[in-house]
């Protein structure tokens, strides 16, 4: 059985190249559909669709990471202030360093652009697990930041091999006693559940 053309009884309706007959339908399928009054022909693909992934930031607690552990806590500035995408609330050291904060995403991500809003942080380790625990962290990145004063510091960091499902920020120094985290944005993509 051939694949064939009906033809539309409107007239001026014709496909302009029409196809020929195909002979061997255990190649392809071809299927002629009657969309109105006209013919839409289809034909089945041979290559995989890639669906894009949808670029999220990774560290906002509506898309579900969670900081799972900070080294100081102060009630009127706890640690989910700097996931919580709102700009005017922060995370505040309360003493010495180092002071760290692990942040769980509950899912396996692949990260590719941090941007890190802070005070006072002078330098800055992060560390990345891909086990289901936070455990096995490894270093990642360590940077100095520079010294912004009267305004935020706005680190952005194009990440490589950013595989992960635990990050841990440990501030190793500050330029006060104090040190403040505004916001952690992690762009990339989420890969797959915990499982």
């Amino acid at each position: 059985m051939a694949c064939q053309m009906v033809p539309c009884p409107h007239p001026g309706s014709e496909p302009a190249n029409p196809r020929p007959p195909k002979q061997n339908l255990s190649q392809s399928l071809c299927i002629d559909i009657y969309f109105g009054l006209c013919p839409i022909s289809t034909r089945p693909e041979r290559r995989v669709q890639h669906f894009k992934m949808r670029k999220v930031d990774l560290c906002l607690s509506s898309e579900g990471a969670e900081v799972i552990l900070a080294t100081s806590s102060d009630e009127k500035h706890p640690p989910e202030n700097m996931i919580d995408g709102n700009p005017e609330t922060f995370w505040t050291t309360t003493g010495m360093f180092p002071q760290e904060f692990i942040i769980c995403f509950h899912k396996h991500v692949r990260i590719e652009r941090l941007v890190i809003q802070s005070y006072f942080v002078r330098t800055l380790r992060i560390e990345k697990s891909t086990s289901k625990d936070p455990v096995d962290f490894e270093q990642w990145i360590e940077r100095d930041l520079v010294h912004t004063e009267g305004q935020l510091q706005n680190e952005e960091i194009m990440a490589r091999d950013g595989h992960a499902t635990y990050l841990r920020f440990i501030i190793m120094s500050a330029f006060d006693h104090f040190a403040s985290v505004h916001s952690i944005s992690a762009e990339g993509t989420a890969l797959s559940n915990l499982s």
